[in-house]
């Protein structure tokens, strides 16, 4: 049986990456997390990233120092790193679902904390997994691309 992975990750987006190169990094994305086994979501808020990677802990760890070196975003602060014993977005090399902070306020466990003002990297382990758990269960899923 292979040993699986979840990490999570935020970060702010650099002002080069706006929404439209985000999308067209997509294919180059999915190619390379296909061929490394990788699979998850990439949440864009705003200019927050949040960025969900599942797959064997080696490969994960490798993915994430590359990320962490990136200049296409800043303050990336991990959230969570964790064995699971299955994919939560399998379904995806890379899914992308981009949704507005009303949105993002609207999750249950989650409405307060984000309506103090505070920002996506001063979330608290408990509410890290809140937020993976809206994710994974979230309306939103139908308009991942």
């Amino acid at each position: 049986m292979t040993v699986l992975a979840r990490l999570a990750y935020v970060s702010v987006r650099s002002p080069k990456l706006d929404p439209k190169s985000i999308r067209a990094l997509l294919g180059s994305i999915r190619a390379k997390n296909a061929a490394a086994d990788i699979s998850g979501i990439l949440l864009s808020v705003d200019d927050s990233f949040v960025q969900i990677l599942e797959g064997e802990p080696e490969a994960i760890a490798s993915l994430y120092a590359r990320i962490a070196a990136d200049d296409r975003h800043t303050r990336v602060v991990k959230l969570v790193m964790e064995p699971i014993e299955a994919r939560d977005f399998g379904e995806w090399s890379m899914g992308l679902a981009e949704l507005t902070r009303r949105e993002l306020d609207s999750m249950p466990g989650l409405n307060d904390f984000f309506q103090r003002g505070t920002t996506l990297a001063g979330l608290p382990d408990g509410r890290a997994r809140d937020l993976l758990t809206a994710f994974r269960d979230g309306r939103w899923r139908s308009r991942i691309a």
